[in-house]
């Protein structure tokens, strides 16, 4: 196969279903890919939300540091190539039809979701490409997700929240214990939820290597001069960046615990740090946009707090399509006070979306009053134009609820820009 899309629409329709939890096929291919330790030193992150956050911190420190760094996360907004990076560059598209024609050469017939083959094909470029460090993000849940075929050096849990409950179940503690999953005997485990279930703890515990907790073992806390990190003796200035504190505060943790910080250049490496999606600030058009894939109430409360810290001059108009299958009233209702109109939106060529109906449902159960919500659902770059319409300079536009819903934003600015540029 010649182009990276050809492969990448074989591996959908590889496996019967999007997601099957459980390790014993992929173990197996990994083995015959030989790629059970992808780098003499493996990360692995878990967590409801701020996986991509902490990944994308420690890839950044690490590459200051001199050392040479592969990073697999997921989703993807517009490239497949942004789930693979080695040394901050995603990989190329040739790179990654190599690595998938060699993860098909072994695998026999053994079937695999599209998740667990494009695993193994970054797992085998972080182990061709000779990485010192693999960080790992785990697709769902922990214990069964593919991710975890490697033994994780250490393990990260960003934050235990409820979401994907038909998979890891609907109490933080089951959910947590799917999570702990990716802990190892005797390794550390770095935690930057404040309030870790006992079933983590437990784990943790049981396990009988280091833990370190946020609030007890390290912390961020707000000063005059801005947000400080504290870990024993080390203390680092964090820089006005979007990125939530307590993913920064693990990844900063984990590096330090594995005595992996750079030596020189910290701050500026943390003010590098630039993640689509989160938090993310647009000047498009003479107007403020902020994109955010939050799509669960645990995000939609991150969210409203970012809002509450960053206020504007004018009103933040809100553009929203989110999955049915998420908790709509949830997602909506920490973000009441904070938006002054709601426009929710459609995504048409997805199945999964949740229609015109379900989102003023959701809206109304959250107590949004009648009055502030557009009762016409267009699709997003149609409802995305709607409010550039009908907001002025001074507004904020707000978008968020689904990694499908920023990434339909940001196409249509890519190609406005690239009509520009080509001008």
């Amino acid at each position: 196969m010649t182009s990276l899309q050809t492969w990448l629409t074989r591996l959908e329709k590889l496996h019967p279903t999007e997601i099957e939890l459980g390790l014993k096929r992929v173990a197996e291919v990994a083995r015959a890919l030989g790629v059970e330790k992808p780098a003499p030193r493996v990360i692995s992150v878990a967590g409801t939300n701020g996986k991509g956050s902490c990944v994308a911190t420690m890839e950044a420190l690490l590459c200051a540091g001199g050392h040479s760094v592969g990073a697999y996360s997921s989703p993807h907004l517009l490239r497949f190539n942004e789930r693979v990076r080695i040394d901050g560059a995603e990989v190329a598209d040739a790179d990654l039809i190599r690595a998938f024609e060699a993860v098909e050469a072994v695998r026999g017939q053994t079937s695999l979701t599209y998740f667990e083959f494009t695993t193994l094909a970054a797992l085998w470029l972080f182990r061709e490409a000779g990485v010192e460090y693999a960080l790992l993000e785990v697709g769902l849940g922990g214990r069964l997700d593919a991710v975890n075929l490697v033994d994780a050096d250490l393990a990260v849990i960003t934050s235990v929240a409820i979401d994907h409950e038909a998979w890891l179940g609907r109490d933080r503690e089951v959910i947590g214990r799917e999570k702990a999953g990716i802990l190892r005997p005797g390794s550390p485990f770095v935690c930057a939820d404040p309030e870790p279930p006992l079933s983590v703890v437990s784990a943790a515990t049981g396990l009988g290597g280091p833990s370190y907790y946020i609030g007890r073992d390290f912390s961020v806390a707000r000063s005059a001069g801005g947000d400080r990190y504290r870990f024993g003796e080390l203390e680092v200035a964090i820089p006005p960046i979007s990125l939530p504190r307590p993913s920064i505060a693990a990844a900063i943790t984990a590096l330090a615990v594995l005595e992996a910080l750079p030596a020189q250049g910290l701050d500026e490496a943390l003010a590098g740090i630039r993640l689509a999606g989160r938090c993310q600030q647009i000047r498009w058009r003479d107007r403020d946009l902020l994109l955010d894939v939050g799509h669960n109430p645990a995000a939609a409360d991150y969210l409203a707090r970012w809002l509450g810290a960053n206020p504007v001059s004018g009103r933040t108009l809100a553009l929203v399509a989110a999955m049915a299958d998420k908790d709509l009233p949830g997602l909506f209702a920490p973000l009441r006070q904070r938006v002054d109109s709601w426009r929710p939106a459609l995504l048409p060529g997805n199945p999964r979306a949740a229609g015109c109906e379900a989102l003023l449902a959701g809206l109304r159960a959250a107590g949004v009053p009648d009055a502030r919500v557009e009762s016409r659902c267009p699709a997003v770059v149609d409802g995305l134009e709607q409010l550039l319409l009908t907001s002025g300079p001074q507004d904020r536009l707000l978008v968020f609820g689904s990694f499908f819903t920023v990434a339909e934003v940001l196409q249509r600015i890519r190609e406005e820009s690239d009509g520009e540029s080509r001008s």
